[in-house]
């Protein structure tokens, strides 16, 4: 018997760096202009074998254009800290305890269908892992990008270490491991970037919510450390670097770049 899984679109309206993004609008390939939170939920209503796709938000404004386009929609409290804790949120209001449940942040439109059905593959390979999260391998040229953004001062891209077994030791918004510059160019594959999309087992959402914000994950600013910080196993799905950058909508100046990619590789 086959799984069952949810995909969660978590969806705020509130944000520093570009309020009301969800809202933001993105002409796609085919020239029709659809807002970030459309487009997010259509690429997960993309991936094959699931259940059941929710918008996860905490405001009236979002939810009203959700509906506007057929999204089933749970509204989450405003007091959620990040994703994961919407998700959980958001879990805890559906009525159903699914088998894996996917975060599929409502800013990532160019998120391939690919990266999740390797997150299910793993977590249904092996059924006590509590966490999967994607790993892609760095090219030289992309290394040589991060390691110049770092020496700016710039966050170029999260990276992640993992075990023999694909379980993440850390994650961080430096670059890791160190590569020294003159080995750039002879290290492909040795730094991996990580994307964030995420797959759950419902209690380990549960044990996430119930756990206070480690010191590690509020210096990073990056959520999923709190699951190794209360000793909870990640597991990565090394996946192959898609055909395009993951750009996230974070700022306004990213609206552009994502328009190119859409353009570029015809995603309408």
């Amino acid at each position: 018997m086959t799984d069952r899984a949810v995909i969660i679109v978590p969806a705020r309206f509130a944000s520093s760096r570009f309020p009301g993004k969800p809202l933001a609008t993105l002409r796609g390939a085919d020239g029709v202009v659809r807002p970030l939170i459309e487009r997010s939920w259509r690429a997960a209503m993309a991936v094959p074998g699931i259940d059941r796709v929710v918008v996860a938000t905490d405001d009236a404004r979002i939810a009203d254009v959700a509906h506007g386009f057929g999204a089933e929609v749970v509204m989450t409290p405003e007091s959620c800290r990040n994703g994961t804790e919407r998700c959980a949120a958001a879990l805890a209001v559906l009525g159903e305890r699914p088998d894996v449940v996917i975060n599929l942040q409502g800013d990532a439109p160019l998120t391939p269908a690919g990266l999740v059905s390797a997150l299910l593959d793993r977590m249904r390979a092996e059924p006590d892992l509590p966490v999967c999260t994607p790993a892609l391998p760095c090219t030289a040229t992309m290394l040589a990008a991060l390691v110049a953004d770092q020496a700016e001062g710039r966050v170029g891209g999260t990276t992640v270490v993992f075990d023999r077994r694909h379980d993440a030791l850390y994650f961080s918004k430096r670059v890791i491991p160190h590569v020294a510059p003159e080995r750039i160019a002879q290290a492909p594959g040795a730094v991996h970037l990580h994307a964030g999309l995420y797959a759950y087992r419902p209690d380990a959402l549960a044990d996430y919510a119930a756990t206070p914000p480690s010191a590690i994950e509020e210096l990073e600013g990056l959520e999923q450390l709190r699951f190794l910080d209360a000793g909870i196993r990640v597991g990565l799905a090394v996946c192959p670097m898609p055909a395009w950058d993951l750009i996230e909508l974070n700022n306004p100046g990213d609206a552009p770049m994502i328009e190119a990619i859409m353009a570029a590789h015809g995603l309408a």
